[in-house]
């Protein structure tokens, strides 16, 4: 049994730690927050024996084995880091810092330490994306040309909240544009170029479209918002067919194969769970057969994929504290 930590006690920290639950070997011992009594109340709602009012004591814990890290984006590189110092194995939630440069002293600090370390980047390790992975690398649609995803919702503009405050790494591509940019790096890879339109409110991203370019001319066309509603699919076309993923694209029950002159090919399956115990059961593994990177989402594609959102950010003129 592999004992977690949870930091941090917000919607996404819920939904995990809920999720956590489906996962036979892996046990949640504690839970920190900036305040005690949130970090009881989360305790005892998800049944957590140990709870803490300062991350520094989960951390020190001497039973905690693995911590995931699902504080604000901003204070994802100082948590991760001080649990990584400690010997602690880290799953740190998307994205992994908000700089490249945060995430490659993170990386290299793993590998100092030979701790494993992973980016929550839980899409991925749904049983059909990995499927659709497959199925692109297998030839299925032939050689992919371009992906189009977009990920998309109206929040109301609040100065204070995290999505609209660029001390708290705010935007609308570090939220949600980080899932179509990894989604078209875990296909075609990190592109050659990358061009960037976007609109700013308050010093944060409220919209981006990106346009990926490859060497071999294909492309991806992405976008992400704060401000519109959008589809929330995601379609990779190929010269042989294409596959059409309905909403939402990170989280899929279905996808479907459409290819000239044959029958569609849909494939579904049903998520019990929020669909977040894939990557802990995946996590869980590896840490206990002494692994420090998972092979679905190597720390490599994850700087990988941060250059592509920190040269977009400084197209857009995004800058954070």
């Amino acid at each position: 049994m592999t004992k977690w930590g949870v930091v941090a006690t917000g919607r996404i920290a819920d939904l995990v730690t809920s999720d956590m639950a489906l996962v036979p070997d892996a046990e949640v011992l504690a839970v920190s927050s900036r305040s005690t009594p949130k970090a009881e109340q989360f305790a005892t709602r998800h049944g957590i024996p140990r709870f803490y009012g300062d991350y520094h004591d989960l951390v020190a814990d001497p039973d905690v084995e693995v911590v995931y890290v699902a504080t604000p984006h901003s204070s994802h590189y100082i948590v991760a880091r001080n649990a990584l110092l400690a010997g602690k194995a880290v799953l740190c939630e998307k994205p992994i810092t908000v700089s490249l440069k945060d995430a490659e002293r993170l990386a290299d600090l793993a590998r100092k330490q030979d701790v494993f370390l992973m980016e929550a980047m839980w899409t991925r390790f749904n049983p059909l994306i990995k499927l659709v992975r497959e199925m692109v690398a297998d030839g299925v649609i032939g050689a992919v040309r371009s992906v189009h995803a977009d990920l998309g919702t109206l929040f109301a503009h609040d100065p204070a909240h995290r999505l609209w405050d660029p001390a708290a790494g705010g935007g609308s591509l570090l939220d949600l544009g980080v899932y179509p940019v990894s989604f078209t790096h875990m296909l075609l890879g990190e592109p050659r170029s990358i061009a960037t339109h976007g609109t700013l409110i308050d010093g944060v991203d409220a919209e981006a479209a990106l346009l990926l370019r490859y060497a071999n001319g294909s492309f991806a066309q992405l976008s992400s918002s704060l401000v519109g509603h959008y589809p929330m699919t995601a379609t990779v076309v190929g010269t042989a067919g294409r596959i059409e993923i309905p909403p939402p694209f990170y989280r899929p029950t279905e996808f479907t194969v459409i290819r000239p002159g044959q029958p569609d090919e849909t494939h579904s399956m049903q998520i019990d769970g929020h669909g977040y115990q894939y990557q802990i059961a995946e996590v869980t593994k590896l840490v206990q057969a002494g692994r420090t990177e998972s092979p679905d989402m190597p720390l490599e594609e994850t700087l990988a994929v941060m250059r592509t959102l920190d040269e977009a950010l400084d197209q857009l003129g995004v800058s954070y504290p």
